[in-house]
């Protein structure tokens, strides 16, 4: 027995060696650049490690890393302070450690800038209008602001720094942080917030006004971690302390942004001529693979769950009409609104099952209404035949009114699946991967191209279903219930 126990453990190590090291990213250019040159380095040294890119904001990344779900992600010290530990800035690194040991994270030494949050507008603008600092603006209240969502709520963010600058204008909207810089470009908009490091400022001839009061806190960036992580991948996490000033990264923000492509900006930072990263094809055969695991399993589980649901609401009553009303009300959820709602539960998190759970949900009601409706269509001169036959009420159920409403069960299971290919776009948003990452990777860039890239895919798995259910057509359906 110990001989066999032995060599059990001896199988199990090299599994548990061989789990990767997952860095997360935030949804902009330079939380991407860090976390490919912090998946580079960990790979320089021999450590398993992978990217999990754009996964949302600071709430999910923290969330993400605290669970387990990724191992590291960058962050700002300012951010720790004000959103993380809800605690009032200036603090030490040495009591953020201290404080984020709590909750089984560290933190490294400063990696050398401080991105600061700033607002800013078109050169051409703040110098006609006389605009200098962010007190200035209290005289220019016609001023249309977009905002990112996150800046909007957060506690260092636009309420607070209001009040403090005393500014009353309500053309206040909510923008992605990379559509954000299109909307200043075409005058759509004429004030945002950006980061003092974000390479998009000089490239669009924008100014950054004086904080003068001293809202902002310090940025200063760094690595989170889990504090489990094996001593060799943290070491190589903390050797990137003091390696990057503001001037190179904003070199490296301009480098992902003028080649859309983040690996050659850690190309860059380790100085080396070839691209590390993923050709194209490899690439979206890893997208649509994993796009098409997620519907594939949110259909089947649908499929599983729904039918059946669909036969007793076809019975009617009261039980019948709850279950078509509470699929029905799930239709309404937005998907954003659904997927934050399941993140914080338990078991689901930062996650491919929050994305299955989600679509599993999205995909019931077409084919749960569909079974239904097919199941009560059926003529009553045949229920009488069916009866009248001797068939117990399974056998009824299976041989004849099945087959019968197969055609109406089918339509809506094909509905359900081209719901889920669109929707499992978003799987992205919370580092579930699929098609939807190149999307929100080429918003971040503002780059169509890019964009595209998950667009065309997904559009055309969307056709490849539809004309798959077809085929099913002739082949489940009974050749008389065929159009």
């Amino acid at each position: 027995m110990k001989t066999v126990g032995a060599l059990l453990l001896l199988s199990i190590l090299p599994a548990v060696a061989q789990e990767p090291v997952i860095v997360g990213s935030k949804k902009f250019t330079e939380s991407y650049v860090l976390a490919e040159i912090a998946q580079r380095s960990l790979g320089n040294a021999g450590i398993r490690a992978a990217h999990r890119q754009g996964m949302g904001g600071t709430i999910i990344l923290w969330e993400a890393l605290r669970t387990g779900q990724i191992s590291a992600y960058p962050e700002y010290t300012g951010t720790i302070a004000e959103e993380i530990l809800k605690l009032s800035p200036p603090l030490s690194l040495e009591a953020m450690r201290q404080e984020l040991a709590q909750h089984g994270v560290g933190i490294t030494e400063e990696l050398g800038f401080n991105n600061t949050y700033a607002l800013v507008m078109r050169r051409s603008v703040a110098e006609r209008l006389g605009l200098r600092t962010i007190s200035d603006l209290r005289a220019h209240q016609q001023l249309q602001f977009g905002l990112t969502h996150e800046f909007i709520a957060r506690r260092d963010g636009w309420t607070p720094l209001a009040q403090r600058y005393g500014l009353a204008t309500p053309r206040v909207r909510g923008i992605d942080h990379g559509i954000g810089y299109e909307a200043l470009r075409n005058g759509s908009v004429d004030v945002k917030d950006a980061y003092s490091t974000d390479a998009k400022i000089a490239e669009n001839d924008l100014v950054a006004l004086e904080d003068d009061l001293r809202f902002f806190p310090q940025y200063k960036a760094v690595f989170l971690y889990r504090l489990s992580l094996p001593g060799p991948a943290i070491t190589q996490l903390q050797s990137l302390a003091g390696t990057l000033d503001e001037p190179r990264m904003i070199r490296l923000n301009a480098e992902a942004e003028r080649t859309k492509d983040y690996a050659r900006a850690a190309d860059l930072y380790f100085n080396t001529s070839g691209s590390h990263g993923e050709t194209l094809p490899h690439k979206l055969l890893r997208w649509t693979a994993r796009h098409l695991q997620l519907a594939g399993i949110a259909l089947l589980l649908s499929v599983v769950v729904g039918v059946p649901l669909g036969i007793v609401a076809s019975r009617g009553g009261a039980l019948g009409h709850a279950i078509l009303s509470i699929t029905g009300v799930v239709q309404t959820i937005p998907s954003l609104a659904l997927l934050a709602l399941l993140v914080p539960l338990p078991f689901f998190g930062i996650s491919g099952r929050t994305a299955i759970a989600a679509l599993f949900l999205y995909g019931l009601l077409p084919i749960v209404r569909n079974t239904a409706t097919g199941l009560q269509d059926i003529a009553p001169p045949i229920r009488e035949s069916a009866i009248a036959l001797g068939l117990s009420a399974a056998a009824q159920l299976r041989q004849i009114y099945l087959p019968i409403a197969s055609r109406t069960i089918l339509a809506g299971i094909k509905t359900s699946a081209v719901i889920n290919i669109g929707t499992a776009t978003l799987a992205a948003l919370i580092g579930a991967g699929g098609l939807g990452e190149p999307i929100i990777s080429g918003l971040n860039l503002n780059d169509h191209a890019t964009i595209l890239q998950g667009a065309i895919p997904a559009a055309v798995l969307a056709l490849v279903v539809q004309w798959s259910f077809d085929l099913l057509d002739r082949l489940l359906i009974p050749k008389g219930l065929r159009l």
